[in-house]
């Protein structure tokens, strides 16, 4: 199973992060966004055939592709978004986390918005 490989490549990580802040600290920063990006590379196939699945579904169910990208990009904006604010906060730099989740809320609410108003528009067309 994948989760074995991801939870033992987190566990010697964190070992070898925690033993070399002892000595350099400046090094433990970087050990730890390789590390994460280690565990994301892991995870871009997988992630490859939920998207890959989305669309197929989408394309049988006859839905507006405009629509299955803006919610696609809005997960990936969230994800991205709490991965740098954990790198962020990794740093001690807790206020710098704050505004990375900030400009992540920012951005999926304005991808959010062709959405609103085609529901919007859909519900007006609705009511007599």
């Amino acid at each position: 199973m994948e989760i074995f490989q991801i939870v033992a490549i987190a566990i010697v990580g964190v070992l070898v992060i925690a033993a070399v802040r002892q000595f350099r600290a400046d090094v433990a920063l970087p050990l730890t966004m390789v590390v994460a990006l280690t565990i994301f590379a892991l995870l871009l196939d997988r992630l490859g055939l939920v998207f890959a699945t989305l669309r197929d579904l989408a394309s049988r169910a006859d839905l507006n592709f405009l629509y299955l990208d803006t919610v696609l990009k809005i997960i990936g904006i969230a994800y991205v978004a709490e991965f740098g604010a954990q790198v962020c906060r990794d740093a001690q730099e807790s206020a710098v986390a704050a505004k990375v989740e900030l400009a992540g809320k920012v951005l999926i609410m304005v991808l959010a918005v062709p959405i609103v108003v085609a529901i919007l528009e859909v519900i007006l067309q609705l009511l007599p």
